[in-house]
């Protein structure tokens, strides 16, 4: 188990470009099964998530090919379906939880699609409903092996179909769409998500040749074609790293600029971190944040109550967010409600902050009342152990900002979402050791 040693209450200075999109990544690299020809996507991270897909698409025959750092070119043209069935792919594929977006891909193209319970955030529930409801909608036959926890789908022919989601699922969308491509007739699916990675899977299927149409609507209308082809395509920067480096500025009082942040595509991102007083300003395509010597102030709604930050489907604020605007409010001037509505477990990791200082009161497993310090009384430093992606990132940037020296442990779970994230911390004046 790796840890990282972080010597905190330093102030950081420089730039800082953030990687591309995790979430983003997932889907995309699944669409390489739509086809044989090649695919060549840059801008991939060169992260754990992301190298244990690709590995997954290896083994299961697709031909991968590193053109330079961050860019691959993918070409399935001898897809080894029997691998699927296999002891490896039951073993691999539960281990990440993108691999549950190989079966919209793999059913929509071969007839069939196998996948192992997937892993990931221990966060609460993320049920795959959406994604087995939507391809029984197309006309695919559903198995569930409970011994096994093994789910698969199958179908000779999938028919064009109108589906209203039960939730706006962005990778049940995503694995939909991907399915319904190549289907016979019409799709339409109401209720989908509309987030801007979604959108680039929806135009980067469109180049291959595919046909989708209300592509940045909760209504998506697909009209099946009988095959794709080869593309390029791009990966949006990772809007969660952009948004982790804004609360790591305002936590320690640090001038920053985070380069190429693709400004169009960070929605309610920027005007949630001023609501809690941070400046955000912008500069081209680039985040300059000041040094906030003074701090920051939350601000009150106009009748003065408190303020509320909670997710909501795109284009609300992100639920990957939320406990960096948590740990960000503990040094602020005035209190917030933080409301974590998708998932039950994801809040847990705030007795961690309390151990260190910090006034949170978890009123229950979705919402806490953060009481900010104004920097009058650091955050100490402490030992703790990363639970899952986005609070080790938060536990991270709370220990960058208190005074002492900090133990975080576990630290696989930060490199699952950001890559060679002590390296790029350094480089902005960061203390920060990994230790193996």
């Amino acid at each position: 188990m790796g840890t990282f040693k972080i010597e905190g209450g330093h102030q950081l200075k420089g730039d800082i470009t953030p990687q591309g999109a995790k979430n983003e990544a997932l889907q995309i690299l699944c669409a390489v099964l739509l086809t044989p020809e090649e695919v060549t996507i840059t801008n991939i991270p060169d992260i754990v998530d992301v190298n244990k897909l690709i590995k997954l698409l290896s083994n299961l025959g697709v031909k991968v090919r590193k053109n330079g750092p961050g860019s691959y070119t993918f070409k399935a043209d001898d897809v080894n379906l029997k691998y699927l069935e296999s002891p490896q792919f039951k073993e691999e594929g539960k281990g990440l939880r993108g691999s549950i977006m190989i079966v919209g891909p793999l059913l929509a193209r071969f007839g069939k699609g196998y996948i192992p319970k997937p892993g990931g955030d221990k966060i609460g529930r993320r049920r795959l409903d959406t994604h087995f409801e939507g391809f029984i909608n197309l006309g695919a036959k559903f198995r569930y092996n409970k011994e096994d926890h093994f789910y698969g789908v199958e179908s000779d022919k999938l028919q064009g179909a109108y589906m209203l989601l039960d939730e706006a699922s962005v990778t049940g969308t995503a694995n939909i769409v991907m399915a319904a491509v190549l289907a016979e007739g019409k799709t339409s699916i109401y209720n989908a998500a509309c987030e801007p990675y979604l959108q680039q899977l929806c135009k980067m299927l469109n180049r291959m040749g595919a046909k989708i149409t209300g592509v940045g609507s909760n209504l998506l209308e697909i009209e099946g074609v009988d095959a794709l082809g080869g593309t390029d395509h791009r990966m949006l920067p990772d809007m969660i790293e952009i948004g982790s480096w804004i609360g790591l500025a305002a936590m320690t009082k640090s001038e920053l600029t985070i380069k190429n942040v693709s400004w169009d595509d960070l929605g309610q991102i920027p005007n949630v971190f001023r609501k809690v007083g941070i400046t955000v300003e912008r500069k081209g395509d680039d985040i300059y944040i000041p040094a906030h010597k003074d701090g920051y102030e939350i601000q009150n709604y106009i009748d003065g109550s408190i303020l509320t930050i909670s997710d909501a489907p795109w284009p609300g604020f992100t639920p990957d967010l939320l406990s960096i605007i948590l740990v960000v409010a503990t040094q602020a001037r005035g209190s917030a409600l933080i409301h974590q509505k998708m998932f039950e477990s994801r809040l847990f990791f705030v007795d961690k902050l309390i151990d260190m200082g910090a006034k949170i009161i978890l009123c229950d497993p979705h919402r806490a009342t953060v009481i900010g310090h104004d920097f009058e009384s650091p955050l100490k430093a402490t030992t703790m152990t990363s639970p899952d992606i986005r609070a080790g990132i938060s536990l991270l940037i709370a220990a960058l900002s208190a005074k002492g020296t900090s133990t975080i442990h576990n630290i696989e779970q930060i490199d699952r979402g950001y890559e060679n994230i002590d390296d790029r911390l350094r480089a902005i004046g960061a203390k920060i050791t990994r230790v193996n």
